[in-house]
């Protein structure tokens, strides 16, 4: 019976049809070819090899170092010099103020003008002009730089400072044509006389 030959694990599964085999023996079997082998590398060589690439990522996390601490460096020197430019060299003083317009190429810097007073000094890099407006005194003073040659902000302010202390307005003549300064520097001495420092 086929089932009892079924379950004495012979079953239709174990019995292959005549016909089935004579197809299985005819057909040739695969051909399998052997998969390139590597060429055996010597022990040595793989540790020489290791050793290699070690080397070079040590090389490239130095360099990747050094670039970044460059970069870091070279911020804090520059922060330091935008410091120094406002607060002097010794570090000591009170600190400026600094407003920029890129449209009209200018820049104000709120500076002090004595004890209790302050001034502002406008830097108009389009008419190479230096002017300064001290609110404890009724003029504003204008200079001429030169374009490679920009005087520092504390110079600017002693300077100013000692023509202010000169000035005693009788013989200096005020600036007629105002079409010569920039809207900034027009705006500040509004309603003051200007003079050339």
């Amino acid at each position: 019976c086929p089932l009892a030959r079924a379950g004495k694990g012979a079953g239709a599964h174990g019995e292959m049809e005549d016909s089935s085999k004579e197809a299985l023996m005819e057909e040739a079997p695969p051909r399998y070819t052997e998969s390139p082998r590597l060429p055996c590398i010597p022990h040595e060589l793989k540790s020489l090899l290791l050793m290699v690439a070690l080397v070079l990522v040590a090389l490239v996390v130095v360099n990747v170092s050094f670039l970044l601490l460059g970069l870091h460096l070279s911020e804090s020197h520059a922060e330091t010099v935008l410091r120094m430019s406002i607060h002097g060299l010794d570090g000591e003083g009170t600190p400026q103020k600094l407003a920029m317009s890129r449209k009209e190429r200018t820049g104000t810097f709120a500076v002090r003008d004595g004890l209790n007073a302050s001034a502002a000094v406008v830097y108009d890099y389009s008419k190479l002009l230096v002017g300064y407006r001290s609110w404890r005194h009724r003029a504003c003073y204008m200079t001429r730089v030169d374009k490679d040659n920009f005087p520092g902000l504390d110079a600017v302010t002693e300077t100013f400072q000692r023509r202010q202390g000169e000035d005693g307005g009788d013989k200096a003549v005020p600036l007629a044509d105002r079409s010569i300064l920039g809207t900034t520097i027009n705006i500040l001495c509004s309603a003051v006389p200007v003079f050339w420092a």
